[in-house]
């Protein structure tokens, strides 16, 4: 199990098959919100909290958790302003509430969420120092659609021996979109296309 702190509000966590057995935990059990996953997320928690010093008393959570191709499953929690008035910090007790995400390393085509402009170059700015990053994929278009910005990967070489960093490297910046090839024709249609040809390298280019 691996913790990293990506910034002071944002953890990632990475749990391999092996972690899932030690803690006798199926895959099935993790992506259903079951007794078990919850109690083991907890625990979690718990241990962000003693090794990178990730307090969650009184704020609010948001958690995705990614189920990858390779066996590999990544958390990651975010965490926001404390509320006064309540302590919402999950016990043992309160059933959780977490947002499953399968991603198909497989496919051809992916989209991923940003919030802002300013995360999608950062975002830009650091895949870009990665060798031969552009090779893995033919199309790469970034949309906006209602306040936020796509990107959408198309064409996407499944072999290519920098896709699975890519993947990891991306959830620190963005939020992958369920159903990405049904999502793109969505915003083909009612989004506004901001770059159109490889939008990653125009980022870095003029931002």
């Amino acid at each position: 199990m691996k913790f990293e702190k990506l910034n002071e509000n944002k953890i990632r966590i990475t749990l391999n098959t092996q972690d899932l057995v030690d803690k006798n935990i199926d895959f099935h059990s993790f992506m259903s919100n079951s007794q078990e996953s919850q109690n083991l997320f907890l625990d979690m928690l718990d241990e962000a909290e003693k090794k990178v010093g990730f307090v969650t008393k009184d704020y609010k959570l948001r958690i995705e958790a990614l189920a990858m191709s390779d066996g590999n499953f990544i958390l990651t929690i975010t965490r926001f302003g404390k509320n006064v008035d309540s302590v919402v910090k999950p016990s043992k007790s309160k059933n959780l509430k977490i947002k499953r995400k399968n991603l198909d390393m497989n496919s051809s085509q992916i989209i991923y969420r940003f919030d802002t402009f300013e995360d999608f170059s950062n975002f830009s700015t650091f895949i870009s120092k990665l060798d031969n990053f552009y090779g893995i994929s033919k199309s790469i278009v970034l949309y906006s659609y209602k306040n936020a910005y796509y990107l959408c990967f198309s064409n996407i070489n499944t072999e290519h021996p920098c896709v699975k960093r890519l993947y990891t490297i991306i959830t620190e910046f963005g939020t992958y979109v369920n159903n990405s090839e049904l999502f793109a024709r969505k915003i083909e249609e009612c989004g506004k296309v901001i770059m159109k040809n490889n939008a990653i390298k125009n980022c870095v280019r003029y931002f």
